[in-house]
């Protein structure tokens, strides 16, 4: 039985019009997750973030912001040839609600509509491969790891 999840809303911003706030949670929430949880130190802040759409899923309940879900599309040419989306998590307290099958679905929906014609690649980590491959990402390279975690890339065809 799913969890119950608390309300929420789902909001796209570029770099530049997220406020410092909502940027503060947004890294606090990367560190919690991709360093603290699965206990890997890499460089976070990437240098992607100003030419990426943010989507975060904030809960529409608590009295300051608090990040349920987020992911972020980085723009063709600028980390891959195509657009990618990425740091693509969820917060723990609402894993199995399914915040992040939706998160992703309005990701793709967002890069779908941005750049009609293109294929939409990530970076999975490999236990996750199953969920985008659920959403139409077919792997497309080996294992490799990053930063001690098996990953593989993956497309999503374009739309014909």
């Amino acid at each position: 039985m799913p969890k119950p999840t608390p309300k929420h809303h789902y909001r796209w911003s570029p770099f530049d019009q997220l406020t410092s706030t909502e940027l503060y949670e947004i890294l606090r929430a990367r560190q919690e997750v991709f360093v603290v949880e699965q206990e890997c130190a890499y460089q976070d802040v990437d240098g992607k973030d100003p030419v990426a759409w943010h989507l975060a899923c904030w809960d529409s309940d608590a009295d300051t912001p608090t990040l349920l879900a987020y992911l972020r599309v980085v723009m063709p040419g600028k980390k891959y040839a195509e657009p990618s989306i990425g740091r693509v998590l969820t917060r723990s307290s609402v894993r199995g609600t399914g915040i992040g099958r939706e998160l992703m679905r309005l990701g793709i929906e967002h890069t779908l509509q941005e750049y009609p014609k293109a294929r939409i690649r990530i970076s999975a980590q490999l236990y996750l491969k199953r969920f985008y491959e659920a959403l139409g990402f077919e792997q497309c390279s080996e294992t490799y790891d990053e930063d001690g975690i098996p990953h593989v890339e993956m497309l999503r065809p374009a739309l014909k």
